[in-house]
């Protein structure tokens, strides 16, 4: 059974950690309840306090007029099965190459300035609490997710390729918002195994402190439209990363009062 998988750089599809979404109709419901069916992985639970149970209103008023949904450009675009970026084939203005430790080069050592500053930040905390991080996959241009999801569609057909590789124009690495981390031993990466790293570990319980999010969380794939990938963060900002901590939300869906994207429309 294939993995829905909006991280495989290299081709390679994570295996599955939950059951696939249901293929009837899609639920529109902004704040959807997701029941776990099986047991998360040890690395699964960990996470940063909440001293309130969760709640699923989306942020304040003075938090949701700060920055656009929809604007590429925006730290709080949000970008899934049913938000394709405007324009489809947008280039962050301001690529930059972090000053971490690489686990690649080229376009994929890149990130939007911000959120390359923002990892840097993130890296040296890390490494001060004895955890070696690296950076495993950053900007993917529309030309690259093209020929990587071309590449899926002429070997396994365009319904299991959807379930292994974002449609060009679909992925958030295209912002240069998000990117992929890798354990300094190079163990699990981009494996359901890699929840259990230790720069996994770490990061699933510090990240938000540098305005970074787990994008697809454990069991919630009915809503993000992908499995759990605890190597891949999202940058939204320190106030709303901080913000969904402590309210123990865990999905920008929920966050942002938006429907669920479990499948292209």
């Amino acid at each position: 059974m294939a993995a829905l998988a909006a991280c495989t750089p290299d081709g390679r599809a994570a295996s599955p950690t939950a059951a696939p979404p249901p293929s009837g109709p899609q639920t529109a419901t902004p704040t959807p309840t997701v029941a776990a069916t099986t047991a998360a992985p040890s690395g699964a639970a960990s996470g940063p306090p909440s001293g309130a149970p969760p709640s699923k209103a989306p942020p304040s008023a003075v938090l949701s007029r700060q920055f656009s949904l929809s604007d590429p450009a925006s730290q709080w675009v949000i970008v899934n099965k049913h938000r394709p970026l405007s324009p489809l084939q947008f280039v962050p203005a301001d690529l930059a190459q972090p000053r971490v430790q690489l686990a690649v080069s080229g376009e994929a050592s890149l990130l939007n300035s911000t959120t390359a500053g923002a990892a840097e930040k993130l890296f040296a905390a890390a490494a001060s609490a004895g955890v070696t991080m690296t950076l495993a996959s950053g900007y993917r241009s529309f030309q690259t997710q093209t020929a990587t999801y071309n590449g899926y569609v002429s070997t396994r057909g365009q319904a299991s390729a959807d379930t292994a590789s974002a449609r060009p124009g679909f992925s958030e690495h295209q912002t240069g918002w998000a990117f992929d981390i890798g354990d300094g031993g190079g163990a699990c990466s981009f494996e359901p195994c890699f929840a259990d790293q230790p720069a996994a570990v770490w990061a699933k319980a510090n990240a938000y402190k540098y305005g970074f999010v787990v994008r697809y969380p454990w069991m919630l794939n009915e809503i993000t439209g992908y499995y759990y990938e605890p190597w891949h963060l999202r940058f939204i900002g320190v106030e709303a990363a901080t913000d969904m901590a402590n309210r123990g939300i865990r999905t920008l869906e929920e966050y942002f009062g938006l429907e669920p994207a479990p499948g292209y429309p």
